[in-house]
């Protein structure tokens, strides 16, 4: 990942990527295909929650089976299938499937409540859902029931609700023991059984596919409120899950404890695609994250590599048995989402052996990464820096006003362009426009510099998104949730730091004349509504807002003000 021959040689802040390794212009279904010719009783797959481990072999027969049960339902390439679940087998399978007959899979956030799941499958149109019945608190089914209290029940694949008006199919992963029957809708297990691996119309379809067709959906928060749908495509994830992988140097040997979601790019490319493209081993300790089960998980199938946001590193050194587990098999893995506090880094290395740990910056909508550490990127750069720009990619740091590229060590707007660039926010040509410029540059929103040596540094944000713990949230979406409450006139939306999470959200809010309204109650109005980590966790009611001479908010200084009420600081990060 060394910066090639091409790396400018004046002071502007620019760089490009290394391209002495070609990108991949297959799809994920024929990569997928070759990499299971080459070792077929090589273990591909290992849920240690399900009690269930797969061959590379063995997990291409159940792909192709359940593609072809998809094709069974009537869907064709190009159709959506959304996947609504926390980490487990059929995620991935439901991965490979869509990829091998060109359906286009759509991640929907577990924490989705009912309102964040109607939009998203309506507004790709999904034709096919395939869900967790429920976990925790969450019950998937009756939330569907809510959306669609109209469905027919009988013949899975006739479903009808004036709601949902696209949504034809809807499967239920189902788990051993629960034994619910559920009218109208279809048991994974029951879909399975109506596929064939030998079906001849997997590789028909498959031969028409092309590397740049859309192949994945991801939807990702919005400035002005609605989540948009970033649009990827094969060459997009699949090249970026390669490259990742390169930087980690993962082989056939590693074995990758897999605790991030599987809805997140984090999962799904850094994760998932990183291990398949390189022939290792992918291992999903748990369906969430439980730092115990991470721990036992790495002892016991003597992981090589880990992945996690920052918080969830320190709740698996802070956690009581830590000392108990042998770790001394891992290697490498990345720690991404959020910055990484200095002593936090350094615990990592030296306690749980991950000196090879690497560092990766992205979006959604570079499916994800654009810059990355190395497993020899010296530690100072690991902790202060998000690596240098990842192969067969540009970057540069822009002037936020002008666009001008800047000169190296000045803070401006990090902007990417290449291979990994989106197809396109789904039916959303205007808002694709505002961040993908006539040249082809991604703008990311983030300020950033660049050093000598192009290690790149995030110095913060243009716009206002906040980030908890790994989740990117942006304040508009809240703010405008809750303007539906009558009782609120007005409403801002700040991050404030948090030990935890990294930043918490905070809202201002303007009742209207005579209301009253309480913090629980304002609470108990979100919770069901919207995914519990946009529900803020300090609440306070004011008269106005801090502004300018002509009417602008000022956000800063709102976070100024929680901050000195809550006698908090900056957490020192990298």
């Amino acid at each position: 990942m060394q910066q090639d021959d091409k790396t400018p040689t004046t002071a502007f802040a620019l760089a490009w990527g290394a391209t002495d390794q070609p990108l991949i212009e297959q799809t994920i279904g024929a990569c997928f295909d070759a990499m299971v010719a080459r070792q077929p009783e090589h273990e591909a797959l290992v849920s240690v929650h399900q009690g269930r481990r797969y061959s590379y072999h063995g997990l291409q027969q159940a792909a192709r089976q359940l593609a072809s049960a998809l094709l069974g339902l009537g869907l064709e390439p190009g159709d959506r299938v959304g996947i609504w679940s926390h980490n487990n087998a059929e995620w991935v399978l439901l991965q490979l499937a869509t990829a091998q007959v060109g359906l286009v899979l759509v991640n929907i956030n577990p924490a989705y409540r009912t309102a964040e799941v109607e939009y998203a499958l309506n507004k790709v149109e999904c034709r096919a859902l395939v869900t967790m019945s429920r976990f925790k608190s969450s019950d998937y089914l009756a939330m569907l029931r809510q959306l669609a209290p109209e469905w027919v029940h009988g013949q899975p694949g006739a479903l009808e609700s004036a709601q949902l008006p696209h949504l034809r199919t809807v499967v239920w992963i189902d788990v051993p023991g629960q034994g619910e029957e559920v009218p109208g809708l279809l048991r994974f297990s029951e879909l399975m059984a109506r596929g064939r691996a030998d079906d001849p119309r997997l590789d028909r379809v498959a031969a028409t596919l092309n590397p740049i067709d859309p192949i994945n959906i991801q939807f990702t928060s919005g400035t002005t409120g609605f989540p948009k749908g970033a649009t990827l495509t094969h060459r997009n994830i699949l090249n970026n899950g390669f490259f990742i992988g390169e930087a980690m140097r993962l082989t056939p040997a590693d074995r990758l404890c897999i605790p991030v979601p599987l809805y997140h790019c984090f999962g799904m490319v850094l994760g998932n695609l990183a291990c398949l493209t390189h022939g290792a081993t992918i291992v999903y300790p748990n369906d969430a994250f439980d730092p115990l089960a991470v721990l036992q998980t790495v002892q016991d199938e003597r992981c090589t590599g880990l992945h996690g946001v920052p918080t969830m590193f320190i709740a698996e050194l802070d956690h009581p048995r830590f000392a108990e587990f042998d770790l001394s098999s891992l290697r490498t893995g990345i720690m991404a989402g959020s910055p990484c506090p200095i002593e936090v880094m350094k615990r990592v290395v030296s306690d749980m052996h991950l000196g090879e740990i690497t560092i990766a910056y992205g979006m959604t909508e570079t499916s994800p990464v654009s810059c990355q550490s190395r497993t020899d990127t010296p530690l100072d750069k690991r902790v202060s820096t998000v690596g240098q720009v990842q192969p067969h990619l540009e970057v540069r740091i822009a002037d936020p006003d002008t666009g001008a590229t800047l000169i190296r060590g000045q803070a401006g707007e990090l902007c990417t362009r290449g291979y990994s660039v989106m197809k396109g926010y789904w039916g959303d040509e205007a808002r694709t426009r505002e961040a993908i410029d006539a040249e082809g540059w991604m703008h990311t929103g983030d300020l950033a510099t660049m050093d000598e040596q192009g290690y790149i540094n995030i110095v913060g944000r243009i716009k206002d998104m906040v980030i908890r713990g790994g989740e990117n949230i942006y304040p508009r979406e809240i703010e405008e949730f809750l303007y539906r409450l009558p009782q609120v006139q007005d409403v801002q939306v700040v991050g404030v730091p948090d030990e935890r999470f990294g930043e918490e959200l905070c809202a201002w809010v303007v009742l209207k004349p005579g209301q009253s309204l309480s913090e629980d109650a304002l609470r108990e109005f979100c919770r069901g509504r919207i995914a519990h980590y946009k529900i803020p966790r300090h609440i306070r009611f004011v008269e106005g807002f801090p502004m300018t001479v002509t009417g602008k908010i000022q956000k800063f200084r709102i976070r100024e003000a929680m901050k000195a009420q809550l006698g908090l600081r900056e957490a020192k990060t990298a």
